[in-house]
């Protein structure tokens, strides 16, 4: 019985590790000739094009760019960039991962696991761990923030007084006077 290819593994020449083919599906056939230029014609977006598309805007596009996060696939004779089906993709996936809480930076980290050969799935899952770590000690500290909040909240009874008589405010200007030193 063959071994899939996806799960067989092969040595990199010069570096005497092995590492895992990468297990997309290949790529479809492309035709030649005039076809294939018209079908990129067809398929190829203008960057307003792929801003309505994706639903974001053309500024964002140009400012993933400047990021590194997404390239158009070429130019068109005018100077216009033009995009492919890939970069509505890229960009499904980029805001899957701000829905997340991932940074562009984040992001681009894993855009460049995603196509580096020797990564591995548990390269992507310690960075999901990671931020996973980091969003909760965020709401550990807006939890905190959420307390003081309403501890001032609840000083505070009357309305109608003048500012110079706000417990709340009172409170605030005596907390700066005093800070308190955290341990370190």
């Amino acid at each position: 019985m063959r071994t899939p290819i996806n799960s067989r593994k092969q040595r990199r020449p010069g570096d005497g590790t092995a590492f895992r083919r990468k297990t997309r599906a290949p790529a479809p056939l492309r035709q030649t000739g005039p076809m294939n230029e018209a079908t990129q014609k067809r398929d190829a977006m203008t960057i307003g094009k792929l801003a309505k598309r994706a639903d974001v805007s053309a500024d964002t596009l140009r400012f993933y760019e400047d990021e590194g996060l997404l390239l158009p696939n070429k130019k068109s004779e005018s100077g216009y960039r033009l995009y492919g089906e890939d970069a509505v993709r890229r960009l499904d996936f980029i805001k899957h991962a701000q829905q997340c809480g991932m940074t562009l930076s984040e992001i681009r980290q894993l855009l460049e696991l995603k196509a580096n050969d020797r990564a591995c799935c548990s390269d992507v899952r310690g960075l999901a761990i990671q931020k996973k770590l980091q969003l909760e000690q965020k709401i550990k500290t807006m939890k905190a923030m959420s307390h003081a909040l309403s501890e001032l909240i609840e000083i505070c009874t009357a309305g109608d007084q003048p500012l110079d008589d706000c417990p709340i405010l009172a409170a605030l200007e005596s907390s700066m006077a005093n800070p308190r030193r955290l341990p370190h």
